[in-house]
């Protein structure tokens, strides 16, 4: 792989903002040892960016991440199989997406195993509210075949339920990929405490949803992830700066 001496402008962002999120994903919780990905595609390549297999979210630097192209196959020594499955698939069909973020996280997981989903009943998911797709299981995503079914699924959403498995964001860039999940793991985590308690749960009014659902893209640039991730960068450059390196 190229050294960073070797590296274009765009090339060194990209690898910048995904080391960024790797690490924000670990200071999160949103971590499953070594068995989640996230993946952004370098501006003007058909090139993506991952972490290498047996890395720990928190070890991930931008010079360790693995570059192949999204129309070949990754050495299964480097890249985790089933994320260049998953992400090779979502970046091939949908040009608008820069960045692919896939968690396995507990409420993540207990949300995907309940028959009815991501329930709209606070503000974390009415940003996803007729926003969001589901993909049935079909066990450790290793087969080519499962592709354009996990493509169809995600449709033009930029969140995706992995039924019985996960969560997964798509959308154009870093910060926002990083921003939905991060409201997407506390909807799955409200939901199920609201859950816990075994109390009936009050629900949002129709047109409330649909109406928050769109407040959420346009409220003051938060629908970018841009004022929290600027935020959230800003302190890890202070605390954790060898994410960079």
């Amino acid at each position: 792989m190229a050294t960073a001496l070797h590296l274009d402008n765009a090339e060194r962002q990209t690898r910048y903002e995904l080391a960024a999120c790797y690490r924000l994903a670990a200071k999160f919780g949103m971590t499953d040892v070594v068995y989640t990905h996230i993946s952004a595609r370098i501006p003007g390549t058909e090139d993506i960016l991952i972490n290498r297999f047996g890395d720990q979210f928190h070890e991930v630097t931008a010079s360790r991440l693995v570059r192949f192209p999204i129309n070949e196959t990754p050495s299964a020594r480097d890249v985790n199989p089933a994320g260049a499955v998953i992400h090779t698939a979502i970046h091939a069909a949908r040009h608008d997406v820069g960045c692919v973020m896939h968690t396995h996280t507990i409420a993540g997981v207990a949300v995907a195993c309940q028959a009815d989903g991501l329930l709209p009943i606070s503000q974390y998911s009415l940003q996803f509210y007729n926003r969001i797709g589901y993909h049935d299981y079909e066990g450790i995503a290793l087969l080519e075949d499962e592709k354009p079914r996990l493509v169809a699924d995600l449709g033009t959403h930029g969140a995706l339920v992995l039924r019985n498995h996960g969560l997964l964001t798509a959308y154009a860039t870093v910060p926002e990929t990083f921003a939905a999940m991060y409201n997407l793991e506390r909807a799955c985590q409200v939901q199920i405490a609201a859950m816990s308690g075994g109390a009936r749960l009050y629900p949002v009014r129709e047109a409330v949803r649909e109406r928050t659902a769109r407040q959420c893209e346009n409220f003051g640039g938060q629908n970018t992830g841009l004022p929290e991730w600027t935020a959230l960068v800003r302190e890890l450059e202070a605390t954790s700066p060898d994410f960079a390196d």
